[in-house]
């Protein structure tokens, strides 16, 4: 079995697991979220404890109960915690505006770039150079920030664009004469 798949997840209170032939659903203060089952993985789930178990013997089925266990794992943090990712604007000029569950981003552009945040993901601005993501699926957290990110992406010669908060960037040395 894979280290990560024999670990059991502990099931918090106010958080209620349930197991279908087809899916499995974490419902919690931050909403609801559905994963489809495996077949090659078999979930178990006694005294406020899930495990997973590999169906069969084969390499696959170890690799996925792992896989399966964590983003199960992703999915109970997620409705009782959330997630988050911090961006920051490097730039003359450089300004985001969150309202309504849209972004307004002015990243020298000769027009503003308007981003739709979509169901169960909240964006706010604390300054006009920080952006904040927040949700319950990690994976739609990310995927929003990765596509902010993409509008101006940061270049190597003077660092401008928008980036993760604790991304670094190597800085090139310009040409010489």
């Amino acid at each position: 079995m894979s280290r990560v798949g024999k670990m059991p997840i502990t099931i918090p209170a106010g958080v209620d697991v349930s197991i279908k032939e087809d899916q499995i659903s974490v419902k919690g203060t931050g909403g609801t979220l559905n994963l489809a089952r495996n077949p090659l993985v078999k979930v178990v789930s006694n005294d406020g404890k899930l495990n997973f178990e590999p169906a069969n013997e084969s390499r696959e089925a170890n690799a996925m109960s792992g896989t399966i266990r964590q983003l199960v794992n992703n999915m109970v943090v997620g409705v009782t915690k959330g997630f988050e990712k911090k961006l920051n604007l490097v730039g003359v000029g450089y300004k985001a505006a969150a309202s309504n569950n849209k972004l307004n981003l002015q990243v020298g552009y000769s027009h503003p770039v308007n981003i739709d945040m979509p169901q169960g993901i909240t964006v706010a601005t604390a300054t006009p150079t920080e952006i904040v993501i927040k949700g319950a699926d990690r994976q739609r957290v990310g995927q929003i920030a990765a596509e902010i990110r993409a509008v101006r992406p940061p270049e190597p010669y003077k660092g401008k664009g928008i980036r993760y908060s604790d991304e670094k960037i190597v800085i090139k040395e310009t040409k010489k004469k």
